[in-house]
């Protein structure tokens, strides 16, 4: 049996780079050295440790003082346990039809909180104020699953980002009709990012946020961010019976504040970022179409099918993307190296010719 030391521990090529997700990449040196800093010694379990305390006085310094933040251990968790507490088991969320919550979560939210996901037609990935009327539910008709919730993605599913002024123009109308808001920022800092604004100015607005870490280079935390106490309805049992309370939440807690604390998160998105301006405009010099413009970290190409399949038969990871035509996603991380970008450029333009 191979020791903990040993190389054939190690089954991959740490020299490769994917475009499939974000999630491919590894966790940043900085959040690995915050976990082994905190690792020593025994704390208190289930989130009385000292580094969720220290979490919490910083949602309350950064978002104000009514804020609560929950570490939870994924997004799909993160976004469970935020529209859960906010939406009864008769209602309903507005959502875009790409939304995670819709198409990637495997019905989770159906399943699991027994929340119907009610699509609204979108401009460019992203939600209007206008769709937010046209969607909302007949409150004087029993038999109509009642819309008490919109969520909304900031980064959207298609790389686009909503500016703070386009996220609290829908949560004014949300609000208007009585319906709480949740903003699933599983990448809200690339989208902060894009909008050169601070994380509480793109957050504003919203009753609950679902906020992303493991995208940006945590290894396995993210958490729920309560900005109104009041919307929100037994979240601390849900914690628990939606299988997010850590015990050893020092763990979770330790990345958040690697990750928020100073400003890895922001220089690890401008990275994305900046590499995914770069993709779009390799792809665009080698001819391919580049449909929807890159905010974030995301490009999506549309790329021949025979192309798609040879890229991939030759190990190049990234995903298709039905709702462009032809659509394939490459998404950059926080340590996409210019050399990678080069190389999958000239592979997949080696196999259009």
């Amino acid at each position: 049996m191979a020791k903990l030391n040993s190389p054939e521990l190690t089954s991959h090529d740490p020299s490769v780079y994917h475009f499939g997700s974000d999630n491919y990449a590894g966790a940043h040196p900085e959040v690995l050295d915050a976990l082994k800093r905190v690792s020593g010694g025994h704390v208190p379990a289930y989130g009385d440790d000292p580094y969720t305390q220290r979490l919490r006085a910083w949602a309350r310094d950064t978002f104000g003082q009514q804020a609560l933040i929950y570490p939870v251990f994924n997004g799909t968790g993160a976004n469970l346990l935020s529209l859960s507490s906010v939406v009864p088991r008769w209602g309903s969320v507005i959502a875009a039809p790409t939304a995670h919550i819709n198409t990637d979560e495997t019905g989770a939210p159906e399943i699991t909180a027994g929340l119907k996901i009610l699509p609204a037609q979108t401009e460019a990935g992203k939600i209007t104020p206008e769709a937010v009327r046209a969607a909302a539910s007949n409150r004087a008709f029993i038999h109509e699953s009642q819309s008490c919730a919109v969520s909304v993605s900031n980064s959207t599913e298609l790389g686009t980002v909503y500016s703070p002024e386009e996220f609290q123009a829908v949560a004014h109308t949300a609000h208007e009709l009585d319906m709480a808001v949740h903003l699933d920022g599983s990448r809200l800092a690339n989208a902060a990012v894009s909008c050169d604004a601070a994380l509480a100015d793109m957050v504003a607005g919203a009753d609950i946020v679902s906020l992303g870490a493991t995208k940006n280079g945590a290894m396995s935390a993210e958490a729920v961010l309560v900005l109104q106490p009041d919307r929100v309805s037994g979240i601390d049992y849900l914690h628990k019976v939606l299988l997010q309370l850590s015990s050893k939440a020092r763990y979770q807690s330790a990345q958040l504040l690697a990750m928020f604390e100073g400003d890895l998160w922001k220089r690890n998105a401008q990275h994305a970022n900046r590499q995914a301006v770069r993709l779009a405009q390799k792809l665009s010099d080698a001819g391919f179409t580049v449909p929807t413009q890159v905010q974030a970290n995301t490009v999506i190409a549309q790329i021949d099918p025979e192309v798609a399949q040879a890229a991939h038969a030759a190990g190049l990871l990234f995903y298709a993307w039905p709702a462009v035509p032809s659509g394939h996603r490459f998404m950059c991380a926080w340590d996409t190296p210019d050399h990678a970008i080069d190389m999958l450029v000239e592979r997949l333009a080696a196999h259009r010719a």
